[in-house]
């Protein structure tokens, strides 16, 4: 679990770190995930990191938030425009020290939790350090926004692993979430770790496999690249099927960027 915390704490560090050089202007770009700016994407952070805290140390106060989220959710209203309202009035810099204090003291808390605790979320509860690493995986990918929003090469590392897994896990739930039958076959996935030592999950298969950096990887099933503006290579049915719409994160079917619109230069 401690292994798990720190690798969590180093994400959210490195993407407070990004955000501390921000100008004004920086915090108001128009990022391509949905027109989100900086400020949105560290703000719906902030906020489901503070509702993260209510999970882990007052588990009513967040079965009570969770109830008035989804009514609100109910009459349209978009989940960025939430946390704008719930912020109102921060500036980047103030929000940015919000956020450094909500997840640290996040961090805190789940690192004194039994691994295997259950904690309640937004749909079925998880362990403790799946909850975590959920957060890891949310953390890296509005990370990601803001990372090219800004037009800056993001370093890899070896967190990465914690998020291929989520991606891997979520084959069959990629296809249950749409209504689709999930494939017999899974395919095998090896990948490239930042050290360039492999990944690997599932038997090796000579006709249905996924490979590539696992950077791509966790770009493709977190909805930040389309497969074609990543070095991913796929071989049959199920790859094809599943790289086409892999979704590692809850929530209604998503469609991910169209080829071309986030490649990086």
């Amino acid at each position: 679990m401690q292994t798990t915390c720190n690798d969590l704490l180093g994400e959210y560090r490195d993407l407070a770190r990004v955000c501390a050089t921000l100008s004004a202007a920086d915090w108001q770009r128009r990022s391509d995930f949905y027109g989100w700016t900086p400020w949105d994407e560290v703000a719906h952070l902030c906020y489901f990191d503070q509702t993260a805290l209510q999970s882990v140390t007052t588990p009513e106060e967040f079965t009570a938030e969770a109830k008035a989220l989804a009514k609100v959710l109910a009459t349209g209203k978009e989940i960025s425009a939430i946390a704008r309202d719930h912020f109102a009035g921060l500036d980047g810099p103030a929000l940015l020290a919000t956020w450094q204090s909500n997840f640290e003291t996040l961090v805190a808390a789940l690192a004194q939790q039994d691994p295997k605790a259950r904690l309640n979320w937004y749909g079925p509860s998880m362990s403790a350090k799946s909850f975590a690493t959920a957060r890891l995986m949310e953390t890296w990918a509005h990370g990601q926004d803001i990372w090219d929003v800004m037009q800056l090469d993001r370093p890899a590392s070896h967190r990465l692993r914690a998020i291929a897994h989520i991606g891997v896990s979520t084959f069959g739930w990629t296809f249950v979430n749409r209504k689709l039958p999930v494939p017999e076959t899974v395919p095998y996935i090896e990948l490239q770790a930042p050290d360039g030592t492999l990944w690997t999950w599932g038997e090796p298969s000579e006709t249905d496999w996924l490979r590539g950096s696992a950077q791509d990887f966790c770009l493709l099933v977190t909805q930040r690249r389309h497969r074609d503006d990543t070095g991913l290579q796929w071989q049959g049915a199920a790859a094809q099927a599943w790289s086409s719409m892999a979704q590692c994160f809850a929530g209604p079917p998503v469609d991910g960027p169209a080829p071309g619109v986030r490649k990086r230069a």
